[in-house]
């Protein structure tokens, strides 16, 4: 028999959240919780299983939580904050959620709805002045969907569509406020069993005749190029590109995150602007930007082929990416089909394919020469040089260690061996989402070592005294490496390239670039105990950076200060 009638709508509401697969509620608590709180007791006494709820004491953190865990487990998580200013402290990481695809519940409390009356009415001052005329107007631009519960609705149904539409494609964060005095009525809709059918639509694939135009295209290249943005994100995305780009010898360079392990023989590294001028034939799979036309495009007669779940990101008020074939469809699955397609037209062409795949993989030693020499070259340089932390990094970690880089050092100087492995943040440029989303990833997978690179301003931005309280309250160690070279370096290499000989570049001191005097950073999280160190020697790096995983291997999260030159980021 059905208890429904018996529950409030807040119980009701956490058992669908639990029955739709949410495992972790990441929450910063007000005075909308009431309910949710007695619900959560209610159901701890009943023995009902809930979502497990962690405080997180500020938005930014817990928002940049769910983008870590779902990069991991690719499932999605809640995130659960006070009305209208709980919202706002959360936009930053919601622009970067929206922009990288990451599903997301976000669930804010609504103010009081009424004044008395009602177990939940306004019974503070701050209940009248928390009030928008449009509070999902706030998130609107960033948000797939937007919604408020209300009076007597199939709370089930709800959860349902807001997960059904996170998780269709392209995949976004939708949004749900919940008024108070709703939360705290008795159910009146019943509470339906767990549906058998994972959240969302299933994926699509472009129509035959399209890909069979595709297929043509690129075995009939004689330079073909691949440009791949955030497919490696996807599971199954390494073993589809490995075999389709070693069947047909098409070089692979990546702009976001990893697709190849840095070893393969296709794998040009992160040097798409490098190669894009001399390519005919251009692949690009889900990347909102291939490349930066100001400063690379490719040649007049190349053909340009965008394949992914919407290759015209339809959300980007204004983007002016030429393409001779939009291939829309999930990159993964429309991968293997143009692969089987390939095959079966690639007849007479293995001569070409293995002259060319001879090729690929002379450019690809020349490049990791170039690489390890650029690595080599930055031991002894003080202060240290990025490319010298990504050295040692990649020396110290284990196949299996997750990497998350907030501009900490170049993506392309770092060893990519596995799928899941690395973790980018923040394509919308809302800084801070590095400390967050490390911890996400370590609740994802506690058994693996996390490795967070940042910026010492994107460090200021990631709010890392609730960061740091998080890692100690759900045991969740981190190794946090911040690059800090006492300067907001992306302004003023802004400043320099739009006014190379502007008065601001021969000025002794750039304004509003310095972050001087540079705090003491690896005190901040000895107050949550944790251990910090500062390194200024790159002979002592190393060392450093094998205590502080031995240090997080048994449990205590480390900060190392490392004094670093500007640039060499990115």
């Amino acid at each position: 028999m059905d208890d429904s009638t018996e529950m409030t709508v807040a119980e009701v509401f956490l058992k669908a959240l639990y029955d739709h697969g949410i495992e972790y509620i990441f929450a910063n608590a007000g005075t909308d919780f009431a309910p949710i709180i007695e619900a959560l007791v209610t159901a701890s006494q009943k023995g009902n299983p809930t979502p497990k709820f962690l405080t997180v004491p500020h938005e930014n953190v817990a928002i940049s939580m769910a983008q870590g865990y779902y990069r991991i487990v690719g499932k999605p998580a809640g995130v659960m904050v006070h009305v209208t200013v709980g919202t706002a402290n959360t936009i930053c990481g919601l622009m970067n959620s929206s922009r990288d695809n990451v599903p997301t519940l976000l669930m804010a409390g609504r103010t009081p709805l009424t004044e008395t009356g009602n177990i939940g009415s306004r019974n503070v001052g701050i209940h009248w002045g928390q009030e928008n005329f449009d509070q999902g107007g706030m998130v609107r631009e960033y948000v797939k969907w937007d919604y408020e519960l209300r009076n007597d609705q199939p709370v089930d149904t709800l959860i349902g569509r807001a997960l059904d539409i996170a998780n269709s494609e392209p995949r976004g964060p939708v949004y749900l406020t919940l008024p108070r005095e709703v939360l705290g009525s008795k159910a009146k809709s019943p509470s339906n069993s767990p549906r058998s059918r994972p959240s969302g639509s299933t994926v699509s694939i472009p129509d035959i005749s399209t890909l069979e135009r595709t297929s043509d295209l690129i075995l009939k290249a004689e330079k073909p190029l691949i440009v791949s943005g955030k497919l490696g994100c996807r599971e199954y995305a390494f073993d589809v590109l490995d075999a389709f780009a070693t069947d047909f010898g098409l070089p692979v360079t990546q702009v976001d995150v990893p697709a190849l392990p840095s070893g393969h023989p296709m794998n040009w590294g992160f040097t798409a602007g490098q190669h894009l001028p001399d390519a005919d034939l251009v692949l690009v799979i889900e990347s909102s930007v291939p490349w930066i036309p100001r400063t690379v495009s490719p040649n007049k007669n190349c053909k340009l082929i965008h394949l992914s779940p919407d290759p015209f990101y339809a959300r980007f008020p204004f983007r002016g990416f030429e393409m001779d074939v939009a291939l829309s469809g999930e990159p993964v699955g429309s991968l293997k089909l143009l692969h089987e397609i390939m095959l079966t037209r690639s007849k007479g062409k293995k001569r070409t394919i293995n002259a060319r795949r001879k090729l690929i993989l002379e450019e690809h030693k020349n490049l990791s020469e170039k690489r390890q020499i650029a690595l080599d070259n930055a031991q002894n340089i003080t202060p240290i040089l990025p490319a010298w932390v990504a050295a040692c990094i990649n020396e110290v970690k284990s196949d299996n260690t997750i990497l998350v880089n907030e501009l900490g050092t170049n993506i392309d100087h770092l060893n990519h061996t596995s799928p899941g492995c690395y973790v980018s943040v923040g394509q919308a440029g809302g800084l801070g989402s590095g400390l967050g989303s490390a911890l996400g990833a370590k609740l994802a997978s506690r058994n693996r070592d996390v490795i967070l690179m940042v910026g010492d301003g994107s460090y200021i931005f990631g709010n890392p005294t609730a960061a740091h309280f998080v890692g100690r309250s759900e045991n969740l160690a981190t190794l946090t490496l911040i690059m800090n070279n006492n300067m907001w370096f992306a302004v003023q290499r802004s400043t320099r390239t739009m006014y190379p000989d502007g008065l601001a570049v021969k000025a002794n001191r750039m304004p509003l670039t310095e972050l001087a005097p540079s705090p003491d950073f690896e005190k901040t999280i000895e107050a949550c105990g944790g251990y910090g160190e500062r390194v200024e020697d790159p002979g002592k790096l190393k060392n450093a950076l094998q205590r502080g995983i031995e240090k997080v291997r048994v449990g205590q999260s480390v900060l190392l200060n490392v004094i670093t030159q500007p640039g060499g980021r990115d």
